[in-house]
């Protein structure tokens, strides 16, 4: 059921920024407007994504995981029914604060279940790009031929309900939010397991998760920021054409995704990761110079292709320099990405309104190559400090 969640929040995650355009005309909302939408969402979703890590204290994690579809399909019936703008807001952000409980939470999950699997943490993420890549696609489809865009929002919430109450059936194994001791300050300087545990026992201040969490934040800002507002930059191109090049972006993404699943553990974790990020900012800011359409499409393609494997990277990555920490690591990322996507994408909408939307897209570009030598130096800093990762 992890895959079929994550494939749900991948599909949630694109549906509104792909009905950007009738979103934007039902409400006559501009695109300040919108980005206060992505804003609030994403708050929420961080908010989800932060309880994980706490409620693993407390709740039975079967518990935490199936609340979080619920939320989104009652988020979605609120939205699609919603008579203004104000209920839409409250909806769409409710429907974040469910995909937040399940990013976390399934992540969670599975660095527990596989730990040590990177291809595993990658395999789940492509069933999150999977989804991503459907709905654009059904978006472009079902308006074009005449659906009303609130049904889209509705049949989703059928499935979500569905899935929730599975989640919240399946026998799991319990989180472990303790972290292990080590025994004694020598041994956090010569063990991962020591240096993870002593030396490691530090939430956001330890400057290793520190950088992957700004690695992750700027990924994330790039990510959404693109799938937020590429229907919107290709506006001259026909619906159809520019869901469709969304559409091959996540493709890619999860193509990439796929790909690295069989070959990353046999690859230098860091130096995959860096290189990946950094080709995925190069290819998008290739993508807004071309001026040729179909060029920037596939380039677009590209930078998908780069970006599939570097969030769960990050993830391994994390999990790596803090065994036995699986919730702590992931609610710390999950919730660093969600700043990503509270900072930018929502302020892509008040730079598009000033400078132009070209600008934020390079921005988009210029995030997560940033990221990537972010991902380097917490490996050098790792090094340094006892903990060796593979190059």
């Amino acid at each position: 059921m992890g895959f079929a969640a994550f494939f749900l929040i991948g599909w949630t995650g694109l549906l509104v920024p792909s009905l950007i355009r009738q979103v934007q005309g039902t409400f006559g909302q501009t695109d300040s407007g919108m980005g206060l939408a992505y804003l609030l969402a994403s708050v929420l979703y961080v908010t989800g994504t932060m309880a994980v890590g706490v409620l693993a204290r407390h709740v039975p994690r079967r518990a935490v995981l199936g609340a979080g579809p619920c939320l989104m399909a009652a988020g979605l019936v609120v939205a699609a029914a919603a008579p203004g703008w104000t209920v839409f807001l409250a909806g769409y952000a409710l429907a974040g604060l469910g995909s937040g409980i399940v990013d976390a939470g399934v992540n969670a999950l599975f660095m527990d279940l596989y730990p040590g699997r990177a291809a595993m943490l990658n395999r789940l993420h492509l069933f999150f790009a999977l989804g991503a890549l459907a709905a654009p696609l059904a978006v472009g489809t079902a308006v074009g031929s005449g659906l009303p865009w609130p049904w889209l929002l509705l049949l989703t919430a059928a499935v979500a309900a569905p899935v929730g109450i599975a989640l919240g059936s399946q026998p799991m194994p319990p989180a472990h939010p303790v972290e292990p001791e080590a025994d004694d300050a020598s041994s956090g300087a010569t063990s991962p397991e020591g240096w993870a545990g002593s030396r490691g026992r530090v939430g956001l201040g330890r400057a290793p998760l520190l950088l992957l969490a700004i690695a992750i934040g700027c990924y994330v800002a790039t990510e959404l920021g693109v799938s937020s507002w590429l229907v919107r930059y290709l506006e001259p191109a026909p619906l159809e054409v520019a869901t469709l090049a969304l559409s091959l972006f996540w493709a890619s993404l999860g193509l990439g995704r796929l790909v690295s699943s069989f070959v990353v553990d046999r690859m230098g974790a860091v130096r995959f990761a860096t290189v990946w990020a950094a080709g995925c900012g190069v290819a998008i800011v290739a993508a807004i110079v071309v001026p040729w359409l179909p060029a920037a499409i596939a380039l677009f393609a590209v930078a998908g292709f780069a970006a599939g494997p570097v969030y769960p990277m990050i993830m391994a990555i994390g999990g790596s320099l803090y065994p036995g920490r699986a919730s702590m690591v992931s609610s710390t990322l999950a919730s660093a990405a969600i700043v990503g996507s509270i900072v930018y994408p929502p302020l892509m909408g008040v730079v598009s309104e000033t400078a132009g939307l070209w600008w934020s897209m390079l921005g988009a570009g210029l995030f997560v190559i940033g990221g990537a030598a972010a991902i380097w130096s917490a490996a050098a800093i790792a090094r340094r400090r006892g903990r060796p990762m593979p190059a």
